[in-house]
């Protein structure tokens, strides 16, 4: 092991980098002396350089817990080309090769291993893990420990038992957004002690110009839209929406006016999304009509122009996704076109995505009575009992969902039935275990609530109003947001 003074020259040798960013060189320092700590930095501000670095400077392995599959691979893909052994484990690696990769583990094999937080209920790897000596423990998206968070997982609850479990090594959480609350109830949630220390990096994008604009109705919408891609400086311009019809209407009229363009959302199958995909990522000048869930695991450095076409369900949303733009440093543009009446969509979202006590008994009821039904003709049978007055609404996913991480219904990897999930003998009493749905809803709209002051405050600067909402740093007005222009 080398020590700190060496830090520099070591970066150097085996990065692309002259000289640390932010709080990076610190945040190593803390943990090479043991000290856990959470790590705040913004969307594409070089936090994976911290747990890569540890994992070539140290003699034992990280193990990175990270939220998403497509996200993992992405960083296991830029981990490989810096010369550092990586694996993942996750379901969608096949059971054959997924022991072969355990194995490798458990030999040494590899410096650097992500994983889902799903893995860690998993008995042949919490079996292998016990057997290996790990440097850190790294919390990636540590925010979806959070029932506050505007992304909770309850699988992240897991993490502070398998933290004791493999006997406590210094701990790194990471995340772009978190408000001091939910750094509060990480440090909790982890087992961390509550004084740890935040080391909280600047927030500030000084390269983005944030911009809303007052939109009434699709047409006005669609209208600006020309004229942002007219104005265009050249690059990508990313365009975020929340209804895939709304998305589909708007790439109508991207065809009608012989615009290329790229589309990407969940009513695409996984192989037309991944062609989207990789069209966007070879393309240097396009136009990506996306849903919110496009962009994980992407680093385009040249998103010149991001616009969101309906409001983000919390400033949480919207700070993590303009974070995507602008990543080489160079100006971009952002802008919310903002129309009152998308409340509506995100009021609904909320509803759905929080199904009442009453809901999910339902749907347990039903699950235990005519399980083997519904693993043959798979989600939409109980779409059918449960929606049949509304096929929009979308709560019995949600439920699903929940379930899930909850530990009610178990993913079976090898299973071809059309419900691949296992129910638990105590579904029952793991779903009264669950948040109160009432409560987490109502703390959901309040985050909306405050999405919507920020959209409509013309007195403060956008982007002062916006680091200072999740950081402790006081920045002064950019003089570029359409507030300070005014």
């Amino acid at each position: 092991m080398l020590n700190n003074t060496d830090l520099l020259p070591f970066l150097q040798e085996h990065f692309p980098f002259s000289d640390f960013r932010g709080r990076q060189r610190e945040s190593i320092e803390r943990l090479i002396s043991g000290q856990s700590h959470l790590l705040l930095m913004p969307t594409g501000g070089g936090k994976s350089l911290v747990y890569q670095f540890l994992a070539l400077w140290s003699d034992k392995p990280v193990l990175v817990v990270s939220p998403l599959i497509a996200l993992m691979e992405d960083q296991v893909r830029k981990a490989q080309a810096l010369g550092i052994r990586t694996t993942h484990l996750s379901s969608l690696v096949n059971p054959r090769e997924r022991t072969d990769r355990l194995a490798n583990m458990v030999s040494g094999r590899y410096q650097l291993v992500f994983v889902t937080p799903e893995r860690l209920r998993k008995s042949e790897f919490l079996e292998a893990a016990q057997l290996v000596q790990w440097s850190f423990l790294v919390v990636d998206e540590a925010h979806c420990i959070s029932q506050w968070g505007h992304d909770f997982r309850p699988d992240y609850s897991r993490i502070s038992e398998f933290w004791n479990i493999i006997q406590t090594p210094p701990i790194l959480a990471l995340t772009a957004t978190a408000t001091a609350e939910v750094q509060q109830d990480i440090f909790r949630s982890l087992g961390m002690r509550l004084d740890s220390p935040v080391l909280d990096a600047d927030l500030n994008r000084p390269n983005l110009t944030l911009k809303v604009t007052d939109c009434f109705g699709l047409n006005e919408k669609v209208d600006r839209l020309f004229e942002i891609f007219k104005s265009s400086p050249g690059g990508v311009t990313l365009v975020y929406f929340s209804l895939i019809q709304t998305l589909q209407r708007v790439s109508l009229a991207l065809r009608k006016e012989k615009i290329l363009h790229f589309v990407y959302h969940g009513d695409l199958d996984a192989g037309e999304r991944r062609k989207q995909q990789k069209n966007f990522e070879r393309s240097e000048h396009c136009v990506m009509l996306a849903t919110p869930a496009f962009g994980l695991g992407i680093d385009k450095p040249n998103i010149r122009q991001l616009i969101h076409f309906e409001i983000p369900g919390s400033l949480e949303s919207y700070f993590q996704e303009i974070g995507r733009a602008g990543r080489d440093g160079k100006d971009s543009q952002v802008e919310l076109l903002f129309d009152e009446e998308d409340l509506l969509i995100q009021m609904d979202f909320l509803k759905w995505a929080h199904p009442d006590f009453e809901f999910m008994s339902s749907l347990l009821q039903i699950l235990a009575k005519d399980f083997k039904v519904v693993q043959q003709q798979g989600i939409g049978f109980l779409r059918a009992k449960m929606n049949f007055k509304n096929r929009s609404d979308f709560r019995v996913d949600a439920a699903i969902h929940i379930f899930s991480r909850s530990g009610i219904l178990e993913k079976y990897e090898s299973s071809e039935t059309q419900f691949p999930y296992i129910l638990q003998k105590e579904a029952h009493e793991r779903l009264l275990e669950i948040q109160s749905p009432e409560i987490l809803l109502k703390h959901q709209q309040k985050k909306l609530l405050r999405m919507v002051q920020w959209a409509k405050d013309l007195e403060q600067c956008r982007l002062k109003s916006l680091v200072e909402y999740f950081s402790s740093h006081s920045t002064s007005n950019c003089g570029r947001c359409d507030v300070c222009r005014k």
